[in-house]
């Protein structure tokens, strides 16, 4: 255990992003309440996710990391969860043969409620209340009645955060995620995709190579490994009394672990190295993400992980990187050496959403061509670097929404107002999102071609 921790330590020092309970009596109660609430994840599993993220971290796996903005209670359902499920299964599938590497799938999903605010408060045609923080603080509805902060809306992200793990076990492990299925899902978006041409190279490689595996005998029935697959969840730790109330011992190792999720995350707005969020999660075992944005330099970024990550594990820090398109080249490298330096072993991953929300039309929107250009100087800077590129974070949606604009398929700034469902901020559609895949495969394909040593791995 950390030096000098404790599940509540956090709660001696400053704290940022924190929503105004009226009610601390009934605060207290709702989080002693959930304290004897079961696990909603398992030390051993978060070990798992360690592990694997260890193996990005030398270089030798890619992190796909993705999902909902904001999770929301009204539209909890097992068809969002199964299309957003199905969606990033070919992502993973489109990048493993991209990167000829593994690929560790962890879904922003079962937990992702809380959400930081730029401004605490709201105000739409001279009246004004307090923001909208996520389904687990208040509602999203304009009254006072809703964005009133209550204590309740945490045994309601449990229970839906319980419903939605037990239904993504099942289709991991049930067979949903069968490698044939996820192939013929694949093949419908090619086939019908303006950029058909583009991406049916790497359609068929992976067809032929199930074409091989078949004929030699290797199938789900008698591999249990193409049938099945491990999936993990994430959420930013935001609001630590519900992370403390679901923080446990591990009964095998002794180590306190945050079981809300598999692996956590702090924004970009509480990474404050002597904060309440860098405190809580100090302490615990878990994978912990930290958002790196353009204002972070490189002496604090070092100051960060040697509190995080002490032991220099790796696999225990990725570094979420969100600059935006234009910055990238005047503040990733400068990190990377800083770190290279100092020989600090962590996943490298960029989110290219958070840093290039632009607003049309009266809608936050975000430009798929940002989107990519972030990605794609990302790898570039990685390549000059001699680093690896090892993942990405983006917010994305298994269902046909218009709310980024741009694509394959194009949403246009007139269309934002035909399905714009985002509580929060936009997301990535299905099809963009399978898009984005293709195009990042093609980045890993040439980072793979410029290392030919480098280890192969089944897909898997």
């Amino acid at each position: 255990m950390a030096k000098d921790w404790n599940p509540a330590s956090w709660r001696s020092m400053p704290i940022e992003q924190v929503p105004d309970y009226p009610d601390p009596m009934a605060l207290a109660d709702t989080e002693k309440k959930l304290a004897t609430y079961p696990p909603l994840v398992f030390a051993g599993e978060a070990r798992k996710l360690t592990r694997a993220l260890g193996e990005v971290a030398e270089g030798r796996g890619f992190l796909l990391q993705g999902g909902d903005c904001a999770e929301s209670f009204a539209e909890h359902g097992a068809d969002n969860i199964r299309d957003f499920f199905r969606a990033f299964l070919q992502m993973a599938v489109v990048l493993t043969f991209g990167a000829s590497q593994p690929v560790v799938k962890v879904g922003r999903i079962a937990g992702q409620f809380a959400k930081p605010r730029s401004s605490n408060n709201e105000t739409r045609d001279g009246k004004t209340l307090p923001s909208y923080r996520g389904d687990i603080i208040n509602g999203i509805e304009f009254d006072e009645a809703s964005r009133i902060p209550s204590p309740e809306r945490q045994i309601e992200a449990y229970r839906q955060s319980a419903a939605t793990l037990n239904l993504l076990r099942a289709f991991a492990q049930g067979g949903y995620a069968n490698l044939e299925n996820v192939h013929q899902w694949m093949l419908g978006f090619v086939g019908g995709s303006p950029e058909a041409e583009r991406y049916r190279a790497l359609a068929d490689r992976i067809s032929e190579t199930m074409n091989f595996m078949r004929a030699i005998g290797i199938n789900s029935e008698n591999h249990p490994s193409l049938r099945e697959t491990d999936f993990f969840t994430s959420h930013e730790a935001l609001l630590l009394g519900y992370e403390e109330a679901l923080t446990r011992v591990d009964s095998t190792s002794g180590d306190w672990y945050a079981t809300s999720g598999h692996m956590i995350w702090i924004g970009d707005r509480t990474r404050q190295e002597d904060n309440a969020h860098v405190e809580f999660c100090r302490g615990i075992k878990n994978p912990i993400g930290l958002k790196c944005g353009p204002s972070l330099e490189p002496d604090a970024l070092l100051r960060l992980i040697d509190r995080l990550n002490p032991e220099n594990k790796a696999g225990r820090l990725t570094l979420i990187t969100r600059f935006g398109h234009e910055k990238v080249d005047a503040h990733l490298p400068k990190l990377i050496r800083a770190v290279e330096r100092e020989g600090r072993k962590v996943v490298w991953s960029c989110d290219p959403m958070h840093g290039n929300t632009i607003t049309l039309n009266h809608y936050k929107t975000r430009p798929f061509d940002r989107i990519l250009s972030e990605v794609e100087s990302f790898f570039a800077v990685h390549r000059a670097e001699g680093t690896h590129a090892g993942g990405i974070h983006i917010e994305m949606t298994g269902k046909d929404v218009t709310e980024c604009t741009g694509g394959a398929r194009p949403v246009l700034a007139e269309d934002l107002s035909d399905r714009y469902h985002t509580h929060c901020d936009p997301r990535l559609n299905a099809n963009q999102a399978l898009e984005l895949a293709f195009l990042v495969a093609e980045l890993l394909k040439d980072d793979h071609a410029a290392a030919p040593s480098q280890q192969q791995a089944v897909i898997r």
